[in-house]
């Protein structure tokens, strides 16, 4: 998914202060075979139709994939029992494993990996793709064939990823829709069945396990090896109030809290029935973007200056209070990813070096010119950021001022380029899962294309673009680390953005919920098992 962002929910809680349960929740006790989870219910289900995460979890319990990312952020085969390539590098040949069905009985053919392929190729996860496809066709029942026009080194990776726009299989009556129609059938061939019966959207999802499912044989890796459900059932309740549905897990009524705020931490450690795990260890990079069209930050010193005034350590403290959930990052291919790595990145020091951007400010010319910071105020931990943010900036001498608004105003002002006089703005901050930070392919925050670039600040270096351009035809793992190492080098000197600092977001369950799968992004529900 392009950007995306935990919305941090302010809460208090008060030691023995009785939270109301909904009487729904205390009627309906859960038996040993039903897990149920707080979790955000989508509003589409069909994921090529949306970058949402509640669609991805979805997706990803229904549908199936030809390929499936380990815990190390590899591609594995998934629905793939076989597979080659030409010598040529421009041919590859999958064959299907035996065993996969469609919920609805059917089994699945090549022809509804063909139809999905040339839908997900609609999207910007497919598009390169397509782009360097000459053909892709059936060759009979179980076996298609990619031909490209030229090698492709990076396309196992393409058709493994999770981060915009996941390849799914679907049925080809499905998949011959356009990617802008929605597909409305859930029916995959994934580990469980969504019961349509019992949805009551907005409310709560029900999920059954598919009996007929037939796993892989290698052991649980991420989103590869054996997809094995120990559940006969999930439930997905959408509890908006984070008090009740805390109080629903206290009293096992719920099993799992996908979002608990940083506020009820202390409560949930202190309860002997209730953990917090991190699942997704990469977590969530901070960080932020200036308008490089504009004074002051269309001039690089300045740019600079602002990669210097960054405390790390002191903006986690807003981000992450408990210092285990917290870290300092700085590559931009993130902490966790195979790219990460410590290339030109000198201007790191503990504390930040205000002196050092106050000199840089200077030597660029700054004579006072308003900085606008857009504050999103329904994101606690941005509107937090912002404000620490501002107050550092104003410390050395810059005219800062904060731009308060929802997140749709944020964004509603970030698409004008021009300057503060006239409704533009000079900054704003976001956050991105890390395990997207290996993807500059699709991570348009990843490009320095200017005012051609998706994506806001419009940064621009040819030097770098040129570098990212190569990445696609990297063929092997190394060769690809020592790419990332002068991509970051060139990154570093123009200042695409300005990382503030990485935080992980733990999910509380019951100790009684076990094997859950630690991965980046996605929930996925196979392999948990409730005592």
């Amino acid at each position: 998914m392009t950007i995306s962002r935990r919305n941090l929910f302010k809460a208090g809680i008060a030691a023995g202060a009785a939270l109301s349960i909904p009487s729904v929740l205390r009627a309906q006790t859960a038996p040993a075979g039903t897990v149920r989870m707080v979790m955000l219910n989508p509003t589409i289900f069909d994921p090529y139709n949306t970058t949402s995460t509640p669609t991805y979890n979805h997706a990803v319990a229904i549908y199936d994939t030809l390929f499936g990312l380990d815990s190390k952020i590899l591609p594995q085969p998934q629905m793939v029992g076989k597979w080659g390539v030409s010598d040529d590098k421009k041919t590859y040949t999958f064959e299907l494993r035996d065993g996969l069905g469609w919920h609805d009985g059917i089994p699945v053919t090549a022809a509804d990996c063909v139809a999905s392929i040339r839908r997900w190729g609609q999207t910007s996860g497919g598009q390169l793709v397509m782009e360097r496809a000459r053909d892709i066709s059936k060759k009979d029942d179980k076996t298609f064939t990619i031909a490209l026009k030229e090698p492709l080194g990076l396309l196992i990776d393409r058709l493994a990823e999770i981060s915009a726009y996941p390849l799914f299989i679907m049925r080809e009556k499905d998949a011959d829709r356009p990617a802008t129609e929605q597909v409305t059938a859930n029916i995959g061939s994934g580990p469980f069945k969504f019961n349509d019966a019992l949805a009551k959207p907005g409310a709560s999802l029900t999920y059954d396990r598919n009996e007929k499912y037939v796993p892989r044989k290698e052991a649980s890796d991420g989103l590869g090896g054996g997809k094995v459900v120990k559940v006969d059932r999930v439930i997905w309740e959408n509890i908006s109030d984070q008090q009740t549905a805390f109080s629903a897990l206290q009293a096992g009524e719920v099993d799992f809290l996908s979002s608990p705020p940083f506020d009820f931490y202390s409560a949930i450690e202190s309860d002997p029935n209730l953990e917090l795990q991190v699942l997704d260890k990469g977590g969530w990079n901070m960080w932020l973007r200036m308008n490089h069209l504009q004074k002051p930050f269309d001039n690089i010193k300045a740019r600079r200056a602002m990669l210097h005034l960054v405390d790390q350590e002191a903006f986690l403290r807003v981000m992450a209070p408990d210092p285990k959930y917290g870290h300092t990052l700085t590559s931009i291919f993130g902490n966790t990813t195979p790219y990460s790595n410590d290339e030109n990145t000198g201007w790191y020091k503990k504390g930040g070096d205000p002196e050092k951007a106050r000199q840089l400010f200077q030597e660029a010319g700054y004579a006072g010119e308003k900085v606008v910071i857009l504050q999103p105020t329904d994101w606690a931990g941005g509107s937090n950021v912002s404000q620490l943010l501002a107050a550092e900036l104003r410390k050395i001498g810059v005219n800062a001022e904060l731009a308060p608004s929802d997140w749709s105003g944020v964004l509603a002002r970030l698409k004008n380029k021009g300057p503060v006089e006239n409704g533009g703005s000079s900054i704003f901050i976001t956050s991105s899962s890390d395990s997207i930070e290996s993807d500059p392919i699709s991570a348009d925050f990843l490009f320095l294309n200017g005012e051609k670039g998706s994506f806001y600040g419009w940064p621009k270096n040819d030097e770098y673009e040129a570098l990212r351009a190569k990445w696609a035809d990297v063929e092997t793992l190394e060769e690809r680390k020592a790419l990332a190492r002068k991509m970051q080098r060139v990154w570093w000197d123009d200042v695409g953005y300005v990382l503030l600092g990485q935080y992980v977001q733990p999910i509380a369950r019951r100790k009684t919920l076990t094997g859950l799968i630690e991965m980046p992004l996605l929930i996925p529900m196979w392999n948990m098992r409730r005592a």
